[in-house]
């Protein structure tokens, strides 16, 4: 069973958003990171950048497959985990964790709730 912590939203291509109110952090899911097997490498947007949700804003490969991250949520990119492009594996070790991939300002609560909840994103993945 993977973990899907409800205190986050997911969108159906697997990447969760979490915010403290202020910032939205962005990351994949457990489920995403197992599908995906062992990550290599990861492509992100620079600090400053402007996210659409639902647009394409980087990369995730692995050695079986490379996938398109999706924004969940609109917002600018205030902090990017650079940890990530050393250490690509933290997104398998630690995925809610420290292999978050983003921190977002300026979004807009409409479309943190758009998102799926962990029961509804569970059901998706079972």
């Amino acid at each position: 069973m993977f973990e899907t912590p409800d205190d986050r939203k997911y969108r159906e291509s697997h990447e969760y958003a979490t915010t403290d109110g202020e910032t939205v952090t962005v990351g994949i899911s457990d489920f995403a990171q197992d599908e995906l097997g062992d990550v290599v490498f990861v492509e992100l947007p620079a600090a400053g950048d402007e996210l659409t949700q639902g647009e394409e804003f980087g990369v995730i490969e692995s050695i079986k497959a490379v996938s398109d991250l999706y924004a969940p949520v609109s917002g600018t990119v205030s902090e990017v985990n650079e940890a990530l492009f050393d250490q690509p594996e933290l997104v398998n070790e630690s995925p809610y964790g420290e292999g978050w991939m983003l921190k977002l300002d300026g979004v807009d609560d409409a479309d943190f709730e758009a998102l799926l909840t962990a029961e509804e994103y569970s059901e998706q993945t079972e």
